[in-house]
């Protein structure tokens, strides 16, 4: 959530900073109308109530010296209820303040590329040689059901479009995924950690995802308590720090989760219909960091490294672009992206995004540190994928596959598959 008042102090900024994001001047203008007219309301209340106060002890006086005091009493009334009028004027108002607060984006950081066109990315660096085939490399999907390590005719049947069964090799080799991803981020100082996969609607709220993207969400409700299977392990990882004052000596905070990710994906009819790209469930190992405001964006750089690190050591091409401002996921100033080569498709597609949020996730979740002069502050959180396993499968299964339709294992991953150094069809 951004800060209201430092909206309030730089309104022409605060308009052009979230004019890049696709918000309109007329949004902001009309909430710092409200806010003024609250911030009045509120002013004319405690001023009414000053002086009901203040005669209220003249009345008290003319009664005890038995004095008629009928005029100032009826003129207290009516105050009364201007009072009432006023205190519900400002609930109303705060109401459409908070309402438009709530869901704007976060500012986007000026190194970020300034356009609402995703195309308009920027690329950084590449790595990796692409593969020349001497074949027709086929699609992931097609590897895989041929094989028989994925299923989604059935996955269908029991469950609907978007899910998939692994079998056998497959199942193992997703093990092995998320097993080598989450031993190489305790290598680099993560604590793992098994978060809940329900979540409350204050933790949605707190990291973003309510109540501007409630839409893209499945819940349940059991007993009427609502409960909301997690988008991403960012959520409970982020919101175990929510509504406290973090140690300053423990920062940077540095966890990290493997938990199913559950997607509705709302709004993404006919793309990726096929395939590990787009599911309602899928494996991420996700990292997360809480720090300082002044090395969060050194500490973005080192996370987008980290995420790096595991295509390089299973040996995946693959590029890092700055996403457009209008690209940017809701929460962050700054996103990289991390798009591995699928030589099916002939492109790049993401396999992670690295993003710094600032201070926009502590503001809604109250994530505070005491600073050198103790000072209540809010941390910066930040979030990368690292990586989307299900994603790493499917770019696996594409560089590595051979001509006779098996799949050659990484090297680094061999240990994880029990010595196994190739995928054969299954039985």
């Amino acid at each position: 959530m951004l800060d209201l008042k430092l909206i309030r102090q730089n309104p022409d900024w605060a308009k052009e900073k979230l004019s890049r994001r696709g918000i309109k001047a007329e949004e902001i203008d009309e909430m710092l109308a409200n806010d003024k007219q609250r911030r009045e309301a509120i002013v004319q209340t405690e001023d009414l109530k000053a002086k009901r106060n203040e005669v209220s002890a003249a009345i008290a006086k003319m009664k005890r010296a038995k004095e008629d005091a009928s005029a100032e009493i009826t003129a207290m009334r009516q105050v009364g209820q201007k009072i009432s009028a006023l205190d519900k004027q400002v609930t109303e108002l705060d109401a459409k303040v908070k309402h438009t607060l709530v869901r704007l984006p976060n500012f986007p950081d000026d190194s970020a590329p300034i356009s609402l066109d995703e195309k308009d990315a920027r690329e950084e660096r590449k790595w990796g040689d692409i593969r020349q085939f001497d074949f027709e490399p086929k699609h992931h999907w097609e590897v895989g059901e041929k094989l028989g390590i994925l299923d989604f005719e059935n996955a269908a049947k029991v469950s609907g479009s978007r899910f998939v069964y692994y079998r056998g090799s497959g199942a193992r080799l997703e093990r092995a995924v998320y097993n080598f991803m989450l031993d190489e981020h305790q290598k680099e100082g993560y604590t793992e950690v098994l978060p809940p996969y329900l979540v409350n609607d204050e933790s949605m709220f707190g990291t973003g995802q309510f109540p501007k993207f409630v839409g893209d969400s499945y819940t349940v409700t059991n007993e009427g308590i609502d409960l909301t299977l997690i988008p991403t392990a960012e959520v409970p990882l982020v919101n175990y720090y929510r509504d406290s004052i973090v140690d300053a000596d423990q920062l940077p905070i540095k966890v990290t989760a493997l938990t199913p990710a559950f997607r509705s994906e709302a709004g993404s009819a006919g793309r990726d219909t096929r395939g590990l790209i787009r599911m309602h469930q899928f494996n991420k190992v996700e990292m997360v960091k809480v720090t300082k405001p002044e090395d969060s964006w050194d500490e973005l750089e080192k996370l987008t490294a980290n995420a790096e690190s595991l295509l390089k050591k299973m040996n995946i091409p693959y590029h890092v672009i700055t996403l457009a401002t209008g690209d940017a996921s809701f929460t962050s100033a700054k996103t990289y992206d991390l798009e591995v080569w699928l030589p099916a498709q002939k492109r790049y597609r993401e396999i992670s995004s690295c993003s710094n949020c600032t201070d926009f996730q502590a503001r809604r979740a109250q994530i505070r540190y005491r600073d050198d002069n103790g000072k209540l502050q809010f941390v910066h959180t930040l979030n990368g994928s690292g990586l989307a396993v299900g994603r790493t499968v499917a770019a696996i299964l594409e560089n590595y596959q051979n001509a006779d339709g098996t799949v050659t294992i990484p090297d680094v991953l061999v240990p994880y598959m029990g010595g196994q150094k190739v995928i054969t069809k299954e039985n």
